[in-house]
């Protein structure tokens, strides 16, 4: 089981304090948590993309170039790059820099995105929603099979016996090939499409009882058995948000975090407004939150384990700029105290 940590690099207005973190300030914060994963023990820091003032990283291949510069056992990847905004080529070529940076450690994980700010910006049309991806993650794997490329499609110019460098770090398990996996919110035809590509699989479970993906994790590994791609790697791994504390007060310290950002989303989406009631039944045992002490979190992810069979799970414990002090200690104890405890249970890292 592997255990670690995501980011979107939140800098919205502290709703305690009200401080607001500068961007510059965030991305300093980003990498002395990163630091931190890797001391404690934590096998994973993803960094998220999003195009909004509320976000401060919108290019997170140049966040984990830097921290790739700054560690040098943790694994590192995008959570997520939106893949169907970006060009492919030049996408491969971003993160085979930081695998060779980093001696062969950095993930690509691939999705549409929860937000849709990319669109417009990048000229790309929402009603093109699941062609621009499918076609994106096709020719990505295609470059990652190897040079030289030949392809066409529909939403960028074709490549004729064209040769795309740097090829990643060489690794025992895949040779000269990227991490890439693919990145979901639970939507059925994304698991069977990542079981037949042969590519591991992120839950991103953000709300409602995580045993439901039970059934598309079932469905995944069904589909995956059926892929013929070279260098397949059938691995389940889960997101959430989280928090950690070791006073007995995690659920009161990270309410107004939580408040604060879901009010924004729940405003925006036009979904029912949060309140104290539904964050504490979605913290309860068999919510989506892991908030509590090191010990009811290391049980709910065992618990979860039992159900999911999963291979990772990953926690973002900063909405709404909670604290650096905060953030720090939630990454050091999920590290020291909730790691070990995972693990005297299911196992060590895969």
């Amino acid at each position: 089981m592997q255990l670690g940590v995501y980011s979107f690099g939140d800098i919205h207005p502290n709703p305690v304090t009200h401080e607001k973190v500068s961007p510059a300030q965030r991305m300093a914060d980003l990498l002395e948590r990163i630091r931190l994963a890797e001391q404690v023990g934590l096998d994973f820091f993803g960094i998220g993309e999003h195009h909004r003032p509320d976000y401060a990283v919108s290019a997170p291949a140049t966040v984990l170039a830097a921290a790739a510069g700054q560690t040098s056992r943790i694994g590192l990847g995008s959570a997520v790059t939106v893949l169907s905004t970006e060009d492919p080529v030049r996408v491969y070529q971003q993160y085979a820099t930081i695998d060779l940076i980093s001696r062969g450690r950095v993930e690509l994980m691939a999705g549409r995105g929860s937000f849709i700010e990319s669109y417009p910006l990048f000229g790309a049309e929402l009603s093109d929603y699941d062609a621009l991806y499918d076609e994106k993650i096709q020719l990505l794997l295609q470059i990652d099979a190897g040079n030289p490329v030949t392809w066409s499609g529909q939403f960028r110019p074709p490549l004729d016996k064209a040769v795309i460098l740097p090829r990643p770090y060489p690794k025992p398990e895949l040779g000269e090939h990227l991490r890439i996996s693919v990145a979901t919110g639970g939507n059925p035809e994304s698991s069977v499409r990542a079981g037949l590509l042969g590519l591991p699989v992120n839950y991103a479970i953000i709300g409602g009882q995580p045993a439901r993906f039970a059934p598309l994790v079932d469905l995944y590994r069904r589909a995956s058995a059926q892929t013929e791609r070279a260098g397949a790697v059938r691995q389940v791994a889960v997101s959430g948000m989280g928090f950690i504390s070791d006073d007995g007060k995690a659920l009161d310290t990270f309410f107004p975090y939580w408040f604060d950002s879901m009010r924004r989303i729940a405003r925006e989406r036009r979904f029912p407004a949060p309140d104290r009631a539904s964050y504490e039944a979605q913290a309860a045992p068999g919510g989506a939150y892991f908030i509590g002490t090191p010990e009811q979190v290391a049980d709910r992810i065992v618990t979860l384990h039992r159900v999911l069979g999963h291979d990772r799970q990953l926690f973002q414990m900063d909405l709404s700029s909670v604290p650096q002090a905060d953030s720090l200690r939630a990454i050091e104890l999920l590290g020291t105290a909730v790691v070990p405890l995972v693990r005297a249970e299911i196992g060590t890292a895969a």
